[in-house]
């Protein structure tokens, strides 16, 4: 009975195991990041204003990107257009071209195309890219993300709640920085299998995605002790989201982890 106990224990250690040691990421650290851009006050998330206002304070910033019916790339955070531009329909229904009919939260601002936001940062902070994949087309928001990234410069890392999408760039594109996203899914989640709930939230899933960083939702953080693993045993990077207020900012930064800030000024 100890020998099996032995083994199911070190399949689990196995189970979470995590890539440490990217040379790169040390340009990630000791920067904060503006969740979906420095947004509020009359300016959209994920808006060109809200990517500006952030580089204009020197912040990096977090952002969520979808992949267009035309393989284009647009940052928005939800598949769903009616809660930031007040119209039906899924944005990967869209084309390029109609990017420019969607009115963010009923300001000038319109739904932006990563190769904008790409063109904006030139370099000039990192970028914690959040792949949204939808209907099975991770493997070619993935393709797509990747493709037109080979001619960034700049520092950024990729990361998604879609154990496959993690997979991928394990796979195609190892060099990338990767990051999980994930959370306590037993509170959060209701409409995934209770397995599934069980493997996100225990990070079961890095046996295939092998990922450079976890960033649990900071206040989940101490749910899971597969989140304290992945950062103590495999030496992972630890990232917090979404971090409101300056408590918690403070208390993530002490921790060692990267923060990821939205509704103040740090």
């Amino acid at each position: 009975m100890f020998e099996l106990l032995l083994i199911l224990i070190a399949i689990y250690i196995l189970a979470i195991r995590c890539r440490s040691g990217h040379p790169g990421m040390k340009d990630l650290r000791g920067w904060s990041y503006a969740h979906r851009g420095l947004h509020g006050n009359g300016i959209p998330e994920n808006s060109m204003a809200a990517f500006k206002a952030a580089l204009d304070h020197g912040y990096g910033i977090e952002l969520d990107i979808h992949l267009l019916k035309d393989g284009n790339l647009a940052v928005m955070h939800d598949s769903l257009l009616n809660r930031t531009t007040g119209q039906p329909g899924h944005i990967e229904d869209l084309s390029t071209a109609d990017l420019k009919n969607y009115r963010l939260e009923g300001t000038g601002e319109t739904i932006p195309e990563f190769m904008d936001l790409l063109t904006l940062y030139n370099g000039k902070a990192p970028l914690i890219i959040e792949l949204k994949p939808e209907n099975g087309n991770h493997a070619a928001l993935c393709e797509a993300t990747c493709r037109m990234l080979e001619i960034y410069k700049g520092v950024f890392c990729i990361e998604s709640f879609d154990p496959r999408c993690v997979a991928w760039l394990k796979k195609n594109r190892p060099d990338i920085i990767r990051g999980f996203l994930t959370e306590n899914f037993t509170k959060t989640k209701n409409d995934l299998p209770e397995y599934l709930r069980f493997a996100l939230t225990h990070c079961l899933t890095n046996i295939a995605c092998v990922p450079d960083f976890v960033a649990y939702r900071f206040d989940h953080r101490k749910d899971s002790i597969s989140n304290k693993l992945c950062l103590k045993l495999w030496k992972a990077q630890g990232v917090a989201w979404t971090l409101r207020s300056k408590a918690d900012y403070d208390t993530a930064v002490a921790e060692g982890l990267l923060p990821i800030f939205e509704g103040f000024i740090p």
